[in-house]
């Protein structure tokens, strides 16, 4: 039995989630907030995934699908808990959810300082695109 389990994130879950996010995850993100996280479990419920040991988050992954295309943010696992197959463990969830909703190319966001996340990637089977850049716009 492993000594975590890895669920859906709820909604009584979100102030963990973002006190997790602030200390174990890099950057942070226009969404972090508590209705941006309320958004994302009121749009797609499945789409948030944990890692939890006795009510402890260990690790996140945000497997987002927007019937095109996969995408992943939020991968992070607590510094205490990393070397311990939690990332992968996150990662074949999120693979196993895309495929199921016929997802073919997953993509992942990636810091470009981060140079630790970055490893982390490339280690799961994941390659720097040099073809294409993000462009982005605040909205409102």
């Amino acid at each position: 039995m492993s000594e975590y389990e890895l669920r859906a994130a709820l909604p009584a879950d979100i102030d963990a989630v973002l006190a997790f996010w602030a200390e174990a995850a890099e950057g942070t993100s226009i969404s972090d907030d508590r209705a941006g996280v309320a958004r994302l479990l009121e749009r797609d419920p499945q789409a948030l995934i944990l890692a939890v040991a006795e009510d402890v988050i260990l690790g996140t992954v945000i497997a987002g699908f927007d019937g095109w295309r996969c995408h992943l943010y939020r991968l992070a696992v607590h510094p205490s808990a990393r070397r311990r197959g939690i990332g992968g463990a996150l990662l074949d969830v999120a693979h196993a959810r895309f495929e199921a909703l016929g997802g073919r190319r997953a993509d992942a966001m990636v810091l470009e300082h981060n140079e630790l996340g970055q490893s982390a990637w490339q280690a799961a089977g994941y390659g720097r695109e040099e073809r294409w850049r993000r462009w982005t716009r605040p909205l409102g």
